[in-house]
């Protein structure tokens, strides 16, 4: 079952004040089976997600979305399109991420998000087919709002491809201010930055770019995001598959201090 699922769940189980134990001798259920259903492993019928909704006087348009997600996510993956089009304002991702203990990411073509400079941000947004329903500013605002995240309790791995440092977003200085950014934020002890040089020609990434989001609590989802929906897997076929990319592009790429002096090279 979805993690989203398991999260409106167990915002709605907040809101009642009670803890589970209460709440399950209410409803006459294991306790168990209701810690299973917040930790979105399933085990339950949708006329029992009623109940515990209706007893924890969940709100129609909340129910409704919820039994939604419960239906969709028994399939192998789920797919967001936001209304303002916009995958980094997604919910579920911010949720996601602030859940996950391992975010590892894989980008081929940018510096990834977490990463960015907002002046770099302003000139990615500057180049892309604009819609006059979004407000790009909050947009930056919201993306640049993520690197809260950033803490030691978590880790992060960055793989990118070199040619993302070395395609000139908005000019020089945006770019030097971008790469020192970078060398900067792989000094945490939590964040390891990881380049793929282009010497090394074809190499495991080339299906494109994603994340890898790895919890303490729920098995690991792949999110892949594209320009108008962002789409998250977690089956294990998808899994094993990223999971097989991942190792490969830990052998194929530099190691951090490598990485750092490859950085360093551009920027002379």
């Amino acid at each position: 079952m979805g993690r989203e699922f398991g999260i409106g769940v167990r915002h709605a189980i907040e809101q009642t004040k009670m803890t589970h134990r209460e709440i399950a001798r209410m409803l006459d259920w294991d306790e168990s089976k209701l810690s299973d259903l917040v930790r979105g492993k399933g085990g339950v019928s949708e006329a029992e997600v009623l109940q515990l909704l209706a007893f924890c006087r969940v709100p129609p348009t909340e129910v409704r979305r919820l039994l939604a997600l419960f239906r969709e996510t028994r399939e192998t993956g789920y797919l967001q399109i936001p209304e303002d089009g916009v995958p980094d304002l997604v919910r579920s991702l911010v949720e996601q991420e602030r859940l996950a203990n391992v975010i590892t990411v894989w980008s081929m073509n940018l510096i990834p998000g977490r990463l960015q400079t907002a002046d770099y941000m302003q000139a990615l947004l500057a180049g892309l087919a604009r819609s006059k329903a979004v407000n790009y500013d909050e947009v930056i605002a919201a993306r640049l709002a993520r690197r809260e995240l950033f803490h030691w309790s978590r880790e992060f791995v960055f793989f990118v491809h070199e040619q993302a440092l070395r395609l000139p977003v908005g000019g020089l200085d945006v770019m030097k201010d971008q790469l020192l950014h970078l060398l900067a934020m792989a000094q945490r002890s939590y964040i390891s930055l990881r380049i793929v040089p282009i010497a090394i020609g074809a190499h495991a990434g080339l299906g494109g770019s994603f994340m890898q989001l790895k919890y303490e609590k729920f098995e690991p989802v792949i999110y892949l995001e594209g320009e108008k929906s962002s789409l998250f897997l977690e089956d294990k076929a998808s899994l094993t598959t990223y999971t097989e990319v991942l190792k490969l592009l830990d052998r194929q790429a530099l190691d951090e201090e490598q990485s750092k002096e490859l950085i360093n090279s551009i920027l002379i």
